[in-house]
């Protein structure tokens, strides 16, 4: 154990610990974050000798791993803490410190931060929560906030657990465990100080190049961690724990550096945004949900959203592998026939295909298996026992070296004590060695007592995932990541200078636009909408009839009405003038003498285009089933504007009414093709008018055997009233 050594204000001799190991090294261009999570020099402010205390605890979990930076421990009441020379301020350190971590209760924290910024550091770590009393009055984190940012002070928090820097062998936190930390691939940021704990002090598979509770993000927010993390050589995936984004810019920034760069991410997106509650006026506002924009900033930027922490574990170890998928799909090994064919169902069930080996493979199997066990892909390996251990060997092996393999699984409830277990797991182990491609077991039973036999093999380098429907979920991940290698974002024509300048004029005009200029704009877009004309007389409207040609919509055109069927005012197929004037004299009647005639669109499937605007990310745009159901359907995908057809043809095969396309019953195919088309020049609309659109429905769409055509559309510009 190293020591540094000087003299404090007394003159009398003063230690700092300094720990050997690790290499805190900055790097060849310096991060904005270095100093924060890559210390070379930390004092702890608060440190304590009294066990089971944050002030004890963080002098002693910064030592546990092996941190080779040196080690200060700042309180008046003591002259040593963990073996650490203990100084009464800051002042008195024989060197300017650059990381300060403020172990204090919320009333001192202003005066630790203040005497922090005299001191020259350059990051600060809070866990407090920093709020002042039972009113919840957030002033003091305000003035911590104001006072760290004017003097360039990083600060870690408040109201977080801390970081580990395992890279460098370093703890911040006051909430550890007495388990050694062994580096790894995974950065986790998390805004949640429970998942933070969940991760980091429990299962030892799970290895990290960094992990941060990032609290209340005083001035480092999640997107300035992600962005740090991405710059370690390290980090191989990002795991997020996310409750709100707060500098969205920076956060897209990230993401696309991650994408750029192919190193996955993982985000387990809770709580809600403000975006459903301003949207009543539409259709597509009702439908979005409170996590719309998260869904599209992840779709665009490939970031694997999941549900809980077992999800996001799962798919964290088996991206840390490090290992992409081929061509192909999954070959599974298993040792319960009943336990295979549940696989098999769960897989379906994930759209996780199995690779089509090819008859050669399979015969190659048939000396390995027992009398009554066949070849085949899900294989079910397990007969007498006899020399299995070879056999699960020989038979892994060949299914991976087929062509049409990417991903090896070995489905078992692996047991520390059980010598099956054991053989398995060594014959998994040996053939990894002698392949490149991912390879992982699996258990069924999530509950089953494996802890070391677990962690053995996943250091070994291959992961034991828990769960069949988490290791499931984290191999369709892995192979939609390897396929998004290949998609690629087809470049979009831009619209005409003149188009764009006429409708930006328009939409920050004084009025709303109704459907016959909304319909307008999306044809000056490229969408096709049915001929019409606007009439206010039996004569106008009988004459506009004659000249768009029966059968005709009839739809009522006075102010203020937007949702029309909602008060019957569509009236549709009217064959001849006969019924053409009942129709407008029971509108008159009902509603005013207002009207537009319409070109009847062909039958067709209904589907809907939505926009709407987040106030994080701005723009999205929305794809739904549609027509009179759509609210009650909630079939929806929602997307960043600006894509190409190819893109529009991926949202569309996400929505669970896209089998009614292919044609049923004697029914034509729908022409696919033409809806992607208009999805996509509809979203080039939404990025060249998007900022002047509060809200837009384009409902319904009818797409035919013969094309696509939008017969109503209804658009709330900003700042103005919403109506009926």
């Amino acid at each position: 154990m190293g020591q540094a050594s000087g003299e404090n204000g007394m003159g009398e001799a003063i230690t700092s610990r300094t720990l050997p190991d690790g290499d805190i090294s900055q790097s060849a261009v310096p991060l904005r974050l270095d100093a924060l999570l890559k210390p070379r020099s930390i004092a702890f402010v608060g440190a304590s000798p009294r066990r089971d205390s944050p002030g004890n605890t963080m002098m002693w979990a910064a030592a546990l791993d092996g941190y080779a930076g040196r080690v200060y421990a700042i309180n008046p009441k003591y002259g040593e803490v963990e073996g650490v020379a203990c100084f009464p301020n800051l002042k008195g350190l024989p060197e300017t410190v650059e990381h300060v971590v403020l172990g204090l209760a919320n009333e001192a924290l202003e005066d630790g931060l203040d005497e922090a910024i005299v001191h020259g550091a350059r990051a600060a770590t809070i866990f407090a929560s920093c709020d002042l009393g039972e009113s919840g009055d957030d002033a003091l984190g305000a003035r911590l906030t104001a006072k760290a940012k004017a003097a360039g002070v990083e600060i870690c928090g408040g109201n977080g657990m801390g970081f580990l820097n395992p890279q460098i062998g370093l703890r911040v936190s006051g909430f550890a465990v007495r388990k050694r930390m062994k580096p790894g691939r995974v950065a986790f940021i998390t805004q949640s100080g429970s998942a933070f704990s969940a991760l980091t002090y429990n299962d030892q598979r799970l290895k990290f190049s960094i992990c941060v509770s990032s609290g209340r993000e005083f001035t480092t927010t999640a997107a300035d961690y992600l962005d740090w993390a991405l710059d370690q050589p390290s980090t191989r995936t990002v795991g997020l724990f996310i409750e709100t984004v707060r500098d969205p810019a920076s956060f897209v920034a990230a993401l696309e550096k991650a994408q750029l760069r192919r190193i996955p991410i993982v985000a387990l997106k809770v709580g809600r945004t403000e975006l459903g509650a301003g949207f009543a006026a539409s259709h597509s506002g009702a439908i979005a949900g409170n996590t719309a924009a998260y869904e599209a900033v992840f779709e665009r930027y490939g970031v694997f959203a999941v549900d809980n922490l077992d999800d996001l574990a799962a798919h964290l170890l088996l991206f840390s592998c490090g290992r992409e998928a081929g061509p192909g799909g999954l070959v599974s090994l298993h040792d319960s026939g009943g336990e295979r064919e549940m696989v098999a169902d769960l897989a379906a069930k994930h759209d996780v295909s199995f690779a089509a080996v090819s008859a050669a493979t399979l015969e190659r199997l048939r000396p390995h298996l027992d009398a009554g066990l066949q070849p085949a892909n899900p294989l079910d390996v397990w007969g007498t026992g006899r020399d299995f251990e070879n056999h699960v060997e020989a038979c892994l092996a060949t299914l991976l070296e087929d062509d049409q393999t990417s991903v090896g699984v070995l489905f078992q409830d692996i047991r520390s004590d059980s010598y099956i277990a054991n053989g398995f797991s060594r014959a998994v182990l040996r053939v990894s060695e002698r392949t490149a491609k991912p390879l992982a077991i699996a258990t069924n039973f999530a509950g089953v007592d494996h802890r070391d036999l677990a962690l053995k093999v996943t250091e070994q380098g291959v992961p034991v995932i828990d769960g069949t429907e988490e290791a499931l979920k984290a191999i369709k991940a892995l192979l939609t990541f390897r396929d998004a290698k290949a998609l690629k974002r087809n470049v979009v024509a831009p619209t005409q200078p003149e188009v764009i300048g006429r409708w930006r004029a328009r939409l920050g005009g004084a009025a709303h636009l109704d459907e016959a200029e909304s319909l307008a704009l999306l044809s000056d877009y490229g969408i096709s909408v049915p001929r019409l004309q606007r009439a206010a007389s039996l004569v106008e409207v009988v004459r506009a009839a004659a000249e768009i040609n029966y059968p005709v919509a009839l739809k009522t055109a006075e102010p203020g009405i937007d949702h029309k069927s909602d008060f019957g005012g569509v009236l549709l197929n009217l064959p001849d003038e006969n019924a053409l004037v009942r129709a407008y004299a029971d509108l008159c009647a009902r509603l005013g003498p207002n009207v537009l005639v319409a070109e009847m669109a062909p039958p067709g499937i209904e589907v809907a285009f939505g926009l709407i605007r987040d106030p994080q990310f701005g723009t999205l745009v929305i794809l739904a089933a549609g027509g009179v159901w759509i609210e009650v359907l909630q079939d929806r995908v929602v997307a960043l504007p600006g894509f190409g057809a190819e893109e529009a043809l991926r949202l569309i095969d996400r929505l669970r009414l896209r089998p009614l396309f292919d044609g049923r019953r004697g029914r034509p195919p729908a022409d696919i093709g033409a809806l992607a088309e208009a999805l996509s020049r509809f979203s080039i609309l939404a990025a060249d008018l998007g900022d002047l659109i509060a809200e837009m429905d384009v409902n319904p769409l009818i797409v035919s055997a013969s094309g696509c055509m939008a017969v109503d559309a209804l658009i709330v510009s900003n700042d103005l009233p919403q109506r009926m």
